[in-house]
């Protein structure tokens, strides 16, 4: 692709998920160093979740009536509030105001790019931007937590949030090198005199309405939802790995470095074809590599699984995020990738609490276990009801006119 609005959005993209993690990473530290109490860091995961889920709905349909680029700058710049309400924190209370921002970014942020991105790109296109918005989303994951903690270990809090800061501020200044001249939505759907909330559930009936859409993102949901191990992960690395906090580092970042494998192979070759069968064998796999992490007592072995996984991962990632693009009205772009934002936020924060409560009633290794039993589980529902799914084909998909407004 030779589009450089795309890569400047990018690139602005990499810089605002880097800082937003390297500043995840400091403020759990903070936390824990002025409470030393476990709970409070999942209040925070709580503070950030609860914001992002509930304005996710509302923040579709600002995205979808309202320029999505301004948007985007605008999420960038109360990120940058966020930090500098975090810098100096003495009270848990100014981590928690920190965390319910990034909460409100999170539930803008990623239906703003979902919108943007297939205006900035051809259809042809979208099968490659997408593998490329997911391996940047995954390289941040990976390089954010790593340089938090480095610094940390450097000069304490105030380097990093430096770090953190700057990569913010400079999001902010590539965006405002990108041309894009933004067309007001039309059609039927500015005709229809329906309330408010009408308007905000258009993306949930319309997703619930279509077996392509509902299909890919159910199959990720439950997939993520049972299948997800973070939350045992420290469990893992002191009972029964034996690896201490250092080894668990690596546990953490080892599903992301699959990811950007996989996800820098992608960008060469895109999924076309069979991309129901990949999509439905990623996920699959996906399962298979949690259950041999959850009997696996050998470090090397679960680290090489856990990285293989984030690459299968990474395969059910890009071909949704095509679909979701792809399937998409121009005039219900931001609220259908919002209602994707509330299945992939639900997966992840209730798949924690799920682990957690699994973990307490049926031990550690065999909640895992449990957890890759029904990903497999919802692998043969999903290929034995989802006809439309198994017989997808990217490239006939992005081939077909899809200029109709709801």
């Amino acid at each position: 692709m030779r589009n450089l609005n795309f890569y400047r959005v990018m690139f602005s993209r990499f810089l605002f998920v880097f800082g937003v993690q390297v500043q995840a990473v400091i403020m759990g530290w903070q936390m824990y160093e002025l409470t030393h109490d476990p709970l409070k860091l999942g209040l925070i995961g709580l503070a950030a979740a609860l914001p992002a889920l509930s304005m996710a709905l509302f923040a579709g349909w600002i995205i979808d009536h309202f320029n999505p680029l301004r948007i985007y700058q605008g999420v960038v710049a109360i990120s940058v509030g966020s930090v500098m309400i975090a810098w100096d924190a003495k009270d848990p209370n100014q981590l928690y105001l920190a965390a319910i921002m990034t909460g409100l970014v999170r539930s803008f942020a990623s239906p703003a790019i979902n919108s943007l991105v297939p205006r900035l790109v051809s259809r042809e296109e979208i099968r490659k931007s997408s593998a490329f918005t997911s391996t940047a989303f995954q390289m941040a994951n990976v390089i954010g937590p790593g340089i938090a903690g480095v610094l940390m270990g450097i000069r304490g809090y105030s380097l990093p949030y430096l770090f953190a800061l700057s990569s913010l501020v400079l999001a902010s200044l590539v965006l405002l090198t990108v041309e894009y001249q933004h067309a007001a939505n039309s059609g039927p759907l500015q005709k229809i005199k329906s309330s408010r909330l009408d308007e905000l559930l258009l993306g949930v009936r319309y997703v619930s309405k279509h077996p392509l859409l509902l299909s890919a993102m159910s199959l990720d949901m439950f997939a993520v939802l049972f299948g997800g191990v973070t939350a045992l992960l420290p469990v893992y690395a002191a009972e029964v790995l034996m690896v201490g906090p250092q080894g668990l580092g690596w546990l953490r970042a080892a599903p992301a470095f699959g990811a950007i494998c996989m996800g820098t192979f992608l960008i060469r070759r895109p999924i076309g074809s069979r991309a129901g069968t990949a999509l439905l064998g990623s996920v699959l796999g996906f399962g298979l590599c949690i259950l041999v992490f959850a009997v696996s007592k050998n470090y090397w072995l679960s680290l090489s699984v856990l990285a293989v996984s984030g690459a299968l991962d990474s395969v059910s990632m890009v071909v949704r995020g095509a679909i979701v693009q792809l399937c998409s009205p121009e005039n219900m772009r931001g609220r259908i990738a919002a209602v994707n934002s509330i299945f992939i936020g639900s997966s992840n924060e209730i798949g924690e609490f799920e682990s957690g409560v699994s973990a307490k009633i049926l031990g550690t290794v065999p909640s895992v276990l449990f957890g890759g039993a029904m990903t497999l589980l919802t692998v043969g529902i999903v290929f034995w009801k989802a006809k439309t799914l198994r017989s997808l084909d990217l490239r006939q998909l992005s081939d077909k006119t899809h200029g109709e407004t709801i």
